[in-house]
């Protein structure tokens, strides 16, 4: 009897270890799978976030693009005031210079 009850006993620990085998490969596959499915959602949540950082990028950066063709053509109105000036001058501005080179004007020292 005690022989029987010894064959039914590693015959239990024998089920035990293989069940114990079989739970360790079902939590392995599952841990596997989770780790899987996080891949996806941070790949998923990286794009959503990707794409909102462009449009954010993409409505701001027309913003500056405008005050900086703002910039830009005020610059230019400027230049062509400082060109009218300087052309509508000249002739005086010649005329002076080369009226104070050829007129001498003794200093005593």
């Amino acid at each position: 009897m005690s022989a029987q009850n010894s064959a039914g006993i590693q015959t239990l620990l024998d089920a035990e270890r293989e069940a114990s085998k079989i739970v360790q490969k079902d939590r392995t596959k599952r841990v596997r799978e989770a780790r899987d499915e996080a891949k996806k959602e941070i790949e998923a949540y990286r794009a959503n976030k990707e794409a909102e950082f462009k449009k954010f990028e993409a409505e701001h950066t027309q913003g500056n693009k405008a005050a900086e063709d703002e910039a830009n053509q005020e610059a230019e109105a400027k230049i062509a005031e400082i060109r009218e000036a300087g052309n509508k001058n000249q002739e005086q501005v010649i005329e002076q210079l080369l009226n104070a080179v050829w007129t001498p004007q003794p200093v005593p020292v």
